[in-house]
């Protein structure tokens, strides 16, 4: 079993990680072809892993002229399992309410919907995805290193998702049916609050409230788009369930192996797309 990655970053290494161990020899493509990665700009060495991948990925974010793997790589996508890391941000705001795949597509980002669109067209198992947290990346080393805050936004909840649980939902995605799939804990909630559970298992004050109109306006977008997603259809096509339930199982799991000091001294998480 070969799985062919493209854009190996934080999300899909934690993919890699859970495939390689089960007998899957897995080869990403970043911007550089750092650490051993492929370049992906390298067409031939690119098109030779596709040609001998079983399945391929691409957890590559639609740019503004359009799917960077769709433009130059579509014609080696033929007769492959396919699957495509897309965003819960595809179905725009809902008002606070559930959302789950048949929901209509209504996201902001034009360019995105079509991604997810075309992935869909090819066949591909199109995982839908929130706010992505883990080892690193979570609110503990925000909190820790001073940058996190409190939004005075009342009834506004997001969803979100443990690495390992998109891992593990990817993992069993592969050989399940072609379709569109959320994966997403089971408890939407306010940012407030996890940010405020963090600071108590790190014994620190929460953050200061801080006013929605003083954000940037890439984080007055965000918080313009209020949901909660559904998981039932990956609970019960996939045989999937999130290890990390909600933010509270995650966290203390994080917190286990993350003193203050270690989450100050870690690197904050990369600003737009995480995966």
């Amino acid at each position: 079993m070969r799985l062919l990655i493209f854009g190996l970053g934080y999300t899909s290494r934690a993919i890699a990680a859970r495939l390689e161990p089960r007998g899957w020899r897995v080869v990403g493509t970043t911007r550089d072809g750092r650490d051993g990665s492929i370049a992906f700009a390298d067409r031939d060495r690119v098109r030779f892993e596709a040609e001998q991948a079983t399945a391929i990925l691409s957890s590559v974010p639609p740019d503004k002229d359009g799917d960077p793997v769709l433009e130059r790589y579509r014609d080696v996508l033929g007769g492959r399992t396919l699957a495509y890391l897309s965003s819960t941000g595809v179905y725009g705001d809902a008002g606070g309410g559930w959302v789950d795949e048949s929901a209509p597509i209504a996201g902001r980002r034009a360019n995105r919907n079509a991604a997810d669109a075309a992935w869909l067209a090819l066949g591909a198992r199109v995982f839908r995805l929130p706010g992505i947290y883990g080892p690193g990346r979570s609110p503990l080393e925000r909190v820790a290193a001073g940058e996190a805050h409190r939004v005075d936004c009342p009834g506004q909840v997001f969803s979100r998702v443990h690495v390992a649980d998109v891992a593990k939902g990817v993992a069993y995605g592969l050989t399940k049916p072609a379709g569109s799939y959320n994966v997403s804990d089971n408890l939407p909630a306010s940012q407030n609050e996890v940010v405020e559970y963090a600071a108590r298992l790190l014994g620190v004050a929460p953050p200061p409230f801080v006013p929605l109109e003083t954000l940037s306006p890439m984080a007055r977008a965000f918080y313009g788009e209020n949901r909660r997603v559904a998981n039932g259809k990956a609970k019960r096509l996939l045989g999937w369930a999130p290890d990390y339930p909600d933010y509270r199982f995650g966290l203390r799991a994080l917190s286990a192996t993350t003193s203050p000091a270690k989450a100050s001294a870690a690197p904050a998480p990369a600003s737009g797309d995480q995966r």
